[in-house]
């Protein structure tokens, strides 16, 4: 009996062709900005007031706050509305004070009308020098909506950010993942450079959108703060365990980039911002640490992405110890 996992074509699902071999073992020897080992892009993920509920009409509650007790679905749920009103109302402003202390520029992955229903979030922000990525009209599943209803709310995003932030953004991220057919809306709506909707590296990398080359700057679910028991203490070592290995292979010749997902309603408790600072403390101590936005980083690939040659990144590191 054969084992095949080759199937017919009319049993494939339409979307972008899979790509598992990436850069494979050549990789490109980055030359970030202060010749740093590690670029790092904290990114606050703010979805409070967008996500899903019977307040807006959704019949349905949503997951993620901050207690594991679940509602009957046909029943609203106050308390975790409340868990994500904590995140608008006190989590977010407690991050932008600590980003301020320790002079990091981020990268808010907004909603819409999350800013919408707080909009001196967005003004602040945008005012302190954070960059936004796009991360949807509303914090939604883009593969729920039919391909009209996805284009649409792509344009109503946009227009909404340019009332509350100010300007467009050029980046755009899913919830969690994108439809089949979104990096081709995203593509034709013409105003984005780049998208986050990808783990699948730890480095920016074009593809082929039809005719175009598109920029796809990764994000993670690993170096996130829904990752695991959400305990401050388990978030700190992931992330701070990440930036060592990386800044290791930096240091040996193959910069990297890291991503730290963050949400106002978790990662904003006064207990796990004391991780953050410890982490944030860290890495400035041990140098050579690009703390970019994401827009920073695209742009950077954008202009220099030709001029990193390519060197064999399964062996670099060990000629570099045998030395």
């Amino acid at each position: 009996m054969s084992t095949s996992i080759n199937r017919p074509a009319q049993d494939v699902l339409p979307g972008p062709v899979r790509d598992l071999v990436g850069y494979g073992s050549l990789v490109p020897q980055v030359t970030w900005p202060h010749q740093a080992n590690v670029a790092v892009n904290i990114v606050v993920n703010y979805e409070e007031g967008s996500e899903y509920s019977y307040a807006m009409g959704d019949r349905e509650n949503d997951i993620l706050g901050d207690s594991a007790y679940r509602f009957p679905p046909e029943v609203r749920d106050l308390a975790q509305e409340s868990m994500y009103e904590y995140g608008s109302r006190v989590g977010v402003w407690r991050l932008l004070r600590l980003f301020d202390e320790y002079d990091i520029p981020c990268t808010f992955f907004g909603c819409a009308v999350a800013f919408e229903a707080n909009p001196v979030v967005a003004r602040v922000a945008s005012a302190r020098g954070h960059d936004l990525v796009s991360h949807g009209w509303r914090w939604e599943e883009h593969w729920r909506l039919s391909e009209e209803e996805e284009r649409r709310h792509i344009a109503l995003a946009v227009q909404s950010f340019e009332r509350t932030w100010g300007k467009r953004p050029v980046g755009w991220y899913c919830r969690y993942g994108p439809s089949v057919n979104t990096r081709r809306l995203v593509v034709e709506e013409g105003g984005f450079q780049f998208d986050c909707d990808a783990y699948n590296d730890d480095l920016p990398y074009f593809t082929a959108v039809g005719e175009t080359q598109h920029l796809v700057v990764p994000y993670s679910q690993t170096y996130n703060d829904s990752q695991g028991s959400k305990n401050p203490t388990e978030f700190l070592d992931y992330i701070k365990r990440a930036f060592d290995e990386l800044w290791l292979e930096g240091e040996r010749g193959t910069p990297k980039m890291m991503s730290v997902g963050l949400h106002p309603r978790l990662v904003g408790q006064a207990a796990r911002v004391s991780a953050l600072r410890e982490f944030l403390e860290h890495a400035q101590s041990r140098g050579k640490v690009w703390f970019a936005r994401r827009g920073d980083i695209a742009q950077w690939w954008l202009a220099h992405h030709q001029d990193f040659p390519l060197v064999d990144g399964s062996r670099y590191g060990h000629a570099h110890l045998d030395g």
